[in-house]
Parts: structure tokens; C-alpha cells; sequence
């Protein structure tokens, strides 16, 4: 058998370190490319066996096709998220698209807990403060934790190792998820309750449910309305979770106190891209940015040395099973 053909799209230099490594375990053949896959460098997947792609990177029905016409045979998504993807039309041309469905939720709870102490605590704006020999504490006031209700939607993997956390803490814990686990919420004092109710009690919420037509912008007006003056907003999900309008009105009118954004409905054209020496240009996403009581980062939650070694490993054998005809244990169904 020949020896197999990767073409990978959108790398950094961390994403061919950790694909490198891993990849002396398994021979193939990688070319990477830092561009974005786009019909314009579609191209570049003539006579290549796999096509690596992550989450800014648009597979519509048209890229689909064209692949499918250079001969591509197998998707593999190096990321959890599969909404950036045509499955129909994936489906159509006879190519799986396979995933990493858990390379590290530890990384993505820790961040979130990371976020919540972060804005409660105002401590990036104590470390800007101090740097300039301003050692002042007004305006730095948080709350204790401890007592607080936080409202977790979407109750996988990455959410129960959070909702431990924050249970040390000392936190009450509400949760919705339309498939409640209801022997972890007894063992860990949670409790499942609708999402008007988790908007009405909780302190701080928490976003951790996949991207689907029913999901895009719950987060909106309305149930933002429905929320505790000063609540908290913590999204590690996906960016369209939250209407980004409705949470900039929510802020201005001080009903929302603060939120941490991992990601953000509009990213694609910004993160994991340096773009400090020229303007922003959208118009939103600087008005996010001008908050003080607002962080922002750059879909960084994942990123931890175990994730990336996690996601390399279970990205090429994913590969690896399709071209040995085995079961695909990560493909992604329509």
C-alpha cells in the first residue's frame, strides 16, 4: 500500500510540532498549509488520501464536491465542533468526516473557572493598574463564590469536570441539558431545571452546548431579560451561541455585570491570527473589546500541551482506522 497522503489547513507552528511528533508512530505523509481551506487553494488536495481541517475553516457543499472530484476520500476535523461542515453534502460524495470529541475537557473547565475568577476578581485590571504604580483597590471589589448559584447549559464532559470545580467552591449548581444525567446530578448535589429558571437564579451562566439550529443565540434579548441584574456570561463554547448585539445592549444597560468570551460569533476573520498593526473592522467585535468588564481571547480554552498531544493522537488514528478499513469511532453522522 502507498504510503498516505495528509493536506492540512489553517496550521500554526504548534499544530505541526504536535502533528510531527505523533506522526513518527504512524508514517504518513503531511503537507501543511497555513491558509485557510477555500476554493481558492482547493487545489491543493489533488491525489491527497486526507484533508485535516479545524474550526475556521469552511467546508461547505462546494468545497465538498471539489474535493470529492481531487479524490479525497476521508475529512478529519482536529477539533470537537462540526458545524463548519456540509455533512449532506459530505454524505453525498461518499466522504466520512471523523473528529476529536474529547482531548482534554480539564483544559476547557479550567479556562472557564479561569474566566469567572478573572472578571470577579477585576484582575486583569488590578495587574494594569498596579504596572503603572497605581495600587488603588476601588473598582476592584468581587463577590465570594462560595453560596453563589451558576447556571450550566449543556451538561457533557467538559461541564461536569467544571461543575466539580465550582462545587468545591461551594457553589449551587443549576444545570439544563435535554438529556439530563440524572445519577451524576444526585452524586454532585446538581440540579436540572429549566432554562427559564436557571436565567432567573443564577449568578453566573455558563454556555457548554453544541452549535445546532436550536441553539444558535439563545442567548438573546429576551433571555438575557429573564436573567439577575448583574449576571455573569461565560461562553468556552461556540460564538453563536450568544447574539452579540443583545449581549453589548445587555452590558450597556448593566443588566448583564461582565462577560468572558472565548469565542465569538464573527471570529473566523480574527482569532488564532495576528492582527495588532492593522484596525479592527468589526464594528462589534471593538465595541466588545471596549468593555472593561468584558474579556475576550482567542479560542484559547483547548489550548493545553496534553490537549494538543491528545488531539494529534486521536486525529491520525481516526485516519489511520479508515485507511485500515476499520470502524470509524469518531465519524460525524448527518
Amino acid at each position: 500500500m502507498s504510503q498516505v497522503t495528509i493536506a492540512f489547513f489553517g496550521t500554526k507552528p504548534y499544530d505541526e510540532n504536535s502533528f510531527a511528533g505523533k506522526n513518527k508512530d504512524f508514517g504518513f505523509d503531511i503537507k501543511y498549509y497555513k491558509g485557510h481551506l477555500n476554493k481558492n487553494n482547493v487545489v491543493l488536495t489533488k491525489q491527497v488520501d486526507a484533508v485535516c481541517v479545524f474550526v475556521n475553516d469552511i467546508v461547505d457543499a462546494e468545497i465538498i464536491k471539489m474535493m470529492a472530484e481531487n479524490g479525497v476520500k476521508i475529512l478529519a476535523l482536529r477539533c470537537a465542533g462540526f458545524n463548519n461542515v456540509d455533512l449532506e453534502a459530505a454524505a453525498k460524495y461518499n466522504i466520512p468526516v471523523v473528529r476529536v470529541p474529547d482531548y482534554s475537557p480539564y483544559a476547557v473547565a479550567e479556562y472557564a473557572v479561569g474566566l469567572m475568577l478573572s472578571l470577579n476578581r477585576r484582575i486583569p485590571r488590578a495587574v494594569w493598574r498596579t504596572r503603572d504604580g497605581n495600587f488603588s483597590l476601588d473598582g476592584l471589589m468581587g463577590f465570594d463564590m462560595h453560596g453563589k448559584t451558576v447556571g450550566i447549559i449543556g451538561t457533557g464532559k467538559i461541564a461536569k469536570i467544571l461543575i466539580q470545580i465550582l462545587r468545591g467552591f461551594g457553589m449551587n449548581v443549576l444545570a439544563y441539558d435535554l438529556y439530563p444525567d440524572m445519577e451524576f446530578a444526585k452524586a454532585n448535589e446538581v440540579t436540572y431545571t429549566t432554562l427559564d429558571d436557571l436565567y432567573e437564579k443564577s449568578d453566573i451562566i455558563s454556555l457548554h452546548c453544541p452549535l445546532t439550529e436550536e441553539t444558535e443565540y439563545m442567548i438573546n434579548d429576551y433571555s438575557i431579560s429573564k436573567m439577575k441584574d448583574g449576571v455573569m456570561i461565560i461562553n468556552t463554547g461556540r460564538g453563536k451561541l450568544i447574539q452579540t448585539n443583545a449581549l453589548i445592549e445587555g452590558l450597556k444597560t448593566k443588566k448583564v455585570g461582565s462577560a468572558g468570551l472565548d469565542v465569538y460569533e464573527e471570529e473566523g476573520n480574527y482569532f488564532y491570527e495576528d492582527k495588532s498593526l492593522r484596525i479592527i473592522d468589526d464594528d462589534v467585535l471593538a465595541r466588545l473589546l471596549s468593555f472593561n468588564n468584558v474579556i475576550v481571547t482567542s479560542h484559547q480554552a483547548f489550548f493545553t500541551k496534553e490537549a494538543l498531544d491528545n488531539i494529534a493522537q486521536t486525529t491520525l488514528q481516526n485516519i489511520k482506522d479508515f485507511t485500515e478499513h476499520k470502524p470509524l469511532v469518531n465519524q460525524v453522522k448527518v
